[in-house]
């Protein structure tokens, strides 16, 4: 029941997840449609430091406590893990207030790194409005994110996913009701736009905690029958439980702050090597398309890879600690599997349908940029994914240390890489930075992986090479569909159309490389399992 439970809250988790990034998603194409790629630019500035500094300052401690409270309720030592909440729900609460003021009055600083001085349409005080206005979030989010853990701890998901959604859904809805008044009702400038949009963050941090509080009311009868029941209470020393606290927390922080490390080195480097090679009207456009519209699609089969896979990292972690080694083996090949699965057709896809894809969402008026952009980026999708569940996997085997030295080798990388690339490969310099520096932090995190559980890595080349003979049946579907589409419309011109076409070639496509995986049982051999309706469907009962 209780393994059941696990899964069930796991799902329930990953389901929410991508649905608040397939929201995320959804929104950004009337955001841009009211606000345009320049001022989607300047939203992607406010929100890289914004989710550094969020990181900052929770510095782990939400996802340390789920695993705090999950371990001493383990032990029947409620009292312990509800001390324990408390203390961390004030140190968020402080760090929070901490954080919003640094980036409240540092935002000047973040805006002159920013931005250079040959830059037209964004100037230094627009960075600095709109970084402050995401600041104000900092002050709330923290101590949200910590109550999420405790439930998170107490096995109880359904507080986190219902939070996580509506906090997404409020926070959309206020942006564009906001943006829309602002810009078609008052006529107002589009940077002021832009800064209530960023704004929203607060908004969504409020609707959270009201459904959070909600969660609490109904649980605490249970919580404090718990504490009740507890005879003997064990007064551990607070600097001895924040030192336990800490232990845990340390590598969340910096797993967490990957992606936007790598995001916040594109900030910090792409509008300045752009404008030194002559191209500042393309870079306010370019930065957008890839940091900001083009990472929220390549995000999607991210999650849904990483949500199935890190539902193993229990059952790794406990295999691992029961000396299992055969079972461990078993699992981190099957979690990599999932990743390249599910993965490397949508980042096919995402480059056969690129020019359809950007410009049925979001326009089609920069599409010789976007298309070719987004195209060049979609790979990233892969090696974010590996990077993600490696690391994961690390924590399970007791080598988490190890993701900190892959992780700041792949940011130096980075950072040595950007500008070189920038002014050799124009915008799709960055987008290449990142993909290298992704692809050697993930094979450095497999690396010590193998070295320390060696895993059969034949089978998994095996099996992607199956993978790959899929995927390219699956490209040279979408090829004759764009073909075909191509004999009767010029779906190129209309952003309708090139949706249309981007929509059925995608589904086609993607049909095809899902038939090939299940009927040839490479979707069984991967995950352990077949799906009943589907056998039955294609008549093989």
């Amino acid at each position: 029941m209780a393994k059941s439970n696990f899964l069930r809250g796991t799902l329930l988790l990953t389901v929410a997840s991508f649905l608040s990034k397939f929201l995320g998603m959804i929104y950004v194409i009337p955001f841009t449609n009211l606000v345009g790629e320049t001022g989607m630019t300047l939203y992607g500035y406010a929100y890289g430091p914004y989710t550094i500094f969020l990181s900052i300052s929770t510095v782990g401690i939400p996802l340390a406590v789920s695993k705090f409270v999950s371990k001493y309720n383990t032990l029947n030592d409620y009292h312990t893990s509800y001390r324990t909440f408390k203390m961390s729900v004030m140190i968020m609460f402080a760090t929070g207030i901490l954080s919003f003021l640094v980036m409240f009055f540092s935002a000047d600083l973040i805006a002159k790194w920013t931005i250079d001085e040959g830059t037209k349409n964004i100037s230094i005080d627009d960075v600095k409005y709109v970084i402050r206005m995401v600041s104000f979030s900092l002050i709330i989010i923290p101590g949200m994110a910590v109550m999420r853990g405790f439930f998170q701890g107490n096995q109880s998901m359904e507080p986190t996913a219902v939070s996580q959604v509506i906090e997404q859904i409020a926070r959309i809805v206020f942006l564009l009701v906001v943006v829309f008044i602002i810009i078609q009702l008052a006529g107002g400038e589009r940077v002021t736009a832009v800064g209530w949009a960023t704004f929203a963050a607060f908004i969504g941090g409020l609707a959270s905690w009201i459904v959070l509080l909600y969660y609490w009311r109904s649980r605490k009868r249970h919580i404090n029958e718990n504490l009740k029941r507890q005879r003997k209470i064990y007064q551990y020393e607070t600097k001895d439980l924040l030192r336990e606290l800490i232990s845990y927390s340390g590598v969340f922080v910096f797993v967490g702050m990957a992606i936007p490390l790598f995001q916040l080195v594109d900030q910090f480097t792409f509008n300045h090597a752009m404008v030194a090679i002559g191209l500042a009207d393309e870079a306010e456009v370019a930065y957008s398309i890839f940091n900001v519209q083009g990472h929220k699609l390549i995000i999607l089969p991210v999650t849904i890879a990483t949500g199935l896979s890190l539902a193993l990292l229990p059952e790794i972690t406990s295999a691992y600690n029961s000396k299992d080694s055969k079972r461990v083996k078993l699992l981190i090949n099957q979690a990599l599997q999932i990743i390249m699965f599910f993965v490397l057709p949508a980042v096919v896809g995402i480059m056969l349908l690129s020019d359809e894809i950007y410009g049925g969402l979001f326009g089609l008026q920069n599409i010789d940029i976007a298309g070719p952009l987004l195209a060049w980026y979609a790979p990233s999708a892969l090696t974010l994914a590996f990077f993600t569940v490696t690391a994961s996997i690390l924590q399970g085997i007791n080598e988490q240390k190890f993701t900190l030295i892959s992780l700041g080798i792949g940011i130096l990388t980075k950072v040595l890489l950007n500008s070189i690339m920038i002014q050799t490969f124009e915008s799709k310099g960055a987008v290449i930075s990142t993909l290298i520096a992704t692809l050697i932090a993930s094979l450095l995190n497999i690396s010590r992986i193998h070295k320390k559980i060696p895993f059969p890595v034949k089978k998994l080349f095996k099996l992607s090479l199956l993978m790959l003979i899929f995927t390219a049946i699956m490209t040279l579907a979408v090829i004759i569909v764009k073909w075909i589409f191509g004999l009767i419309m010029d779906y190129e011109e209309g952003r309708i159309a090139s949706l249309f076409v981007g929509v059925i070639a995608a589904l086609i496509g993607g049909g095809i490389y899902l038939y090939l995986g299940y009927a040839s049982t490479l979707f069984e051999r991967i995950t352990g399992r077949r799906i009943a309706f589907v056998d039955r469907l294609i008549g093989r009962e």
